[in-house]
């Protein structure tokens, strides 16, 4: 080694001190970090910050890796992943009714959550059961069903066509799926079964044919079934979808007549089932195919089984930072990502309890900070977005509402919506208000806030989906979708940010409003008013805009809260308090509005929470003032 010791430094963050030794060898600096026996290789020859270790730089030895898009449980398991323990629901599971049907939004955990109960009753796995359970809690407190079944797994996002050929893509993934069954567990099945098997026609046949054989064998089938309601967006996008749909799930169609098979497949090997989805919409006109299976979707013993607990977040957090740089607290890390990614209750009888954080976005987010030391500048991981087709097929059906009835905008206005939530409802009644308040539930985009007067209260969960139902409503806005430029938005929001330039950006959302106001949007004023702008502010990068409406607690209408943590050299913060005024209102009324609007701004200003939030940034106080659609007050207290 060329120039043994060169530099010897103490770094007290946080409550830890870590002492680190800096060693040049082959032109490379190798940062031995003493407490935790971790190591850091970085290229250059001068050390980098902690903040700016890039990704192939940053090696750690032993540090169990991040299991981000993983779905896999054995490589998790073997490949030193970090896991988070749901063993100790295979028991509540095991307790619950056979043919078990779950319900959670995309990016949740749910393949993960199915790959997890494969291996653990799969017979093929009994040999690795110490080595991928041996230290979680159903290893240490194992089921008399562990590892006694054949398991049949379909994943029916991998079946390619549209429903006027599903039939074909439901054969080709079927046939591939049951030949690999066959192959794998040849030793248990009867001989010469695949190619009896693939002499069937279709899918339908085949699958009578395979669990009856498994029945002759004295053999018991698991089936799961991911994904099962994956073509929900072309049954919702048009009419014509919808048809072929029903013909489909109704009648004799191809896909009712497989489920017809799985229930009767319960009558022979199949003794369990775990069926998956985002929607309950497709198994409900399946019912009467397959009316056995129970939805614990919404049962409270299962709220936290998949996604984070708060608790579960934290354990990672302390874990990584006992062998990574970290620049924060634990407290200070939950406290940036809470607003982002928490907040999810699937239960009325768990609110106010335990709430629920999106595990692909934690991970996302901690993948970010040990590399790099910080936040990552885009909060929002692209996979996360509900995809554009969806988003229209909301904005289509909640156009079918009469415009005052508008689901989107009601919620966006009084900051909640209220409804029945349903387990189930057939497609073609999806613009029944109370079943598309439940599709949103089940798509993640409302979570489960108490009651009001006998109702579910439901809102919006959290910032992530707040960016997508706002730019929603931005949609329902413009039949012709929207023309707002988005450079010159880009361009208004960073001035705001940078410069302080407010009377140019609101001046724009003032323009924007009056051009793409209907006259239903008028008749319904000030509800409109605050709906369009928060929607606006809330597209600003640079800020998540807290509302009355979030806090219902006599707050400022918005406060643009300064994302610091990802923008540290922004310079200017915002209290917005809009008021508005009706067209046949004389300016005396929009005089008093306006100093209404003074008294509150600075009065909203002076609280710690508005205080903390800012930090370094210059703090404006808005006030607006609409009278009709027109904006005859904007100016700063």
């Amino acid at each position: 080694m060329r120039n043994s010791l060169i530099s010897l430094k103490t770094d007290k963050t946080i409550s830890r001190t870590w002492v680190y030794l800096f060693l040049s060898y082959n032109d490379k600096e190798l940062l031995v970090k003493t407490e935790g026996f971790s190591y850091l290789c970085f290229k250059n020859s001068n050390p980098l910050k902690k903040t700016e270790v890039m990704n192939e730089a940053y090696i750690v030895p032993n540090r169990k890796r991040l299991p981000y898009g993983m779905m896999n449980f054995e490589d998790i398991r073997l490949d030193n992943y970090y896991y988070v323990d749901k063993t100790h629901f295979i028991p509540l599971i095991e307790q619950s009714d056979r043919f078990f049907f779950f319900i959670r939004p995309r990016r949740f955990g749910k393949s993960l959550t199915l790959n997890l109960l494969q291996h653990y009753y799969d017979v093929r796995t009994r040999d690795k059961f110490d080595a991928l359970f041996g230290d979680l809690y159903i290893g240490q407190h194992p089921t008399s069903e562990r590892n006694s079944y054949l398991v049949l797994y379909l994943n029916f996002s991998g079946i390619n066509g549209e429903l006027h050929n599903y039939r074909k893509g439901l054969d080709a993934h079927c046939k591939i799926c049951f030949d690999f069954f066959c192959d794998v567990y040849a030793e248990y099945l009867p001989q010469g079964i695949k190619e009896k098997l693939d002499a069937q026609n279709g899918a339908v046949n085949q699958f009578d044919y395979l669990f009856h054989e498994c029945e002759r064998a004295g053999q018991k089938m698991y089936l799961f079934i991911d994904e099962y309601d994956h073509f929900t967006n072309a049954i919702l996008s048009d009419v014509e979808s919808l048809e072929r749909y029903t013909e489909e799930t109704h009648k004799e169609g191809y896909l009712r007549a497989f489920f017809n098979k799985v229930k009767a497949g319960t009558y022979s090997s199949i003794k369990r089932c775990f069926i998956t989805g985002v929607s309950p919409v497709t198994m409900d006109d399946l019912t009467s195919g397959f009316n056995i299976g129970t939805n614990y979707s919404m049962a409270p013993e299962f709220n936290e089984m998949m996604g984070f607990t708060e608790s579960e977040v934290r354990e990672m957090l302390e874990y990584y930072s006992t062998n990574s740089p970290f620049n924060h607290s634990i407290d200070k890390l939950i406290e940036i990502m809470k607003p982002w990614y928490d907040n999810y209750c699937f239960a009325q009888q768990c609110y106010g309890k335990t709430t629920m954080y999106n595990s692909n976005m934690v991970l996302y987010f901690v993948k970010n900070y040990i590399i790099y030391g910080k936040a990552p500048q885009n909060m929002i991981e692209s996979n996360i977005r509900i995809d554009y087709e969806k988003l229209r097929m909301l904005i289509r059906k909640d156009k079918e509402f009469a415009h005052d009835a508008s689901i989107i905008q009601t919620l966006v206005s009084q900051g909640y919506i209220t409804g029945e939530l349903k387990e189930s409802f057939p497609a073609v009644t999806v613009a029944n208000p109370d079943n598309f308040v439940s599709l949103l539930y089940y798509f993640g985009m409302l979570t489960i806030s108490g009651m009001h007067k006998g109702k579910t209260k439901l809102t919006i969960p959290n910032q992530v989906v707040q960016e997508q139902l706002y730019t929603y409503l931005l949609n329902t806005y413009n039949e012709a979708d929207l023309s707002f430029s988005s450079y010159e938005k880009s361009e208004l929001a960073s001035k705001l940010a940078y410069d302080g330039e407010w009377k140019a950006y609101f001046g724009y959302i003032a323009d924007c409003l009056k051009r793409y106001a209907s006259q239903r949007d008028k008749q319904k004023g000030e509800f409109f008013v605050h709906g369009f702008t928060l929607a606006m502010t809330a597209q600003n990068r640079f800020y998540r805009p807290i509302s009355e409406a979030d806090t219902q607690a006599g707050y400022a209408d918005i406060f643009l809260c300064p994302l610091l943590e990802i923008y540290p050299d922004m310079e200017h913060s915002y209290i917005i308090e809009l008021k508005y005024a009706k067209y046949k209102d004389p300016d005396t009324r929009v005089e008093e509005l306006r100093r209404e609007g003074i008294a509150q701004a600075l009065r909203y200003a002076d609280t710690e929470m508005v205080k903390r939030a800012v930090g370094s940034t210059k703090l404006h106080k808005i006030v607006v003032v609409y009278k009709g659609m027109d904006m005859p007050v904007c100016e700063e207290v």
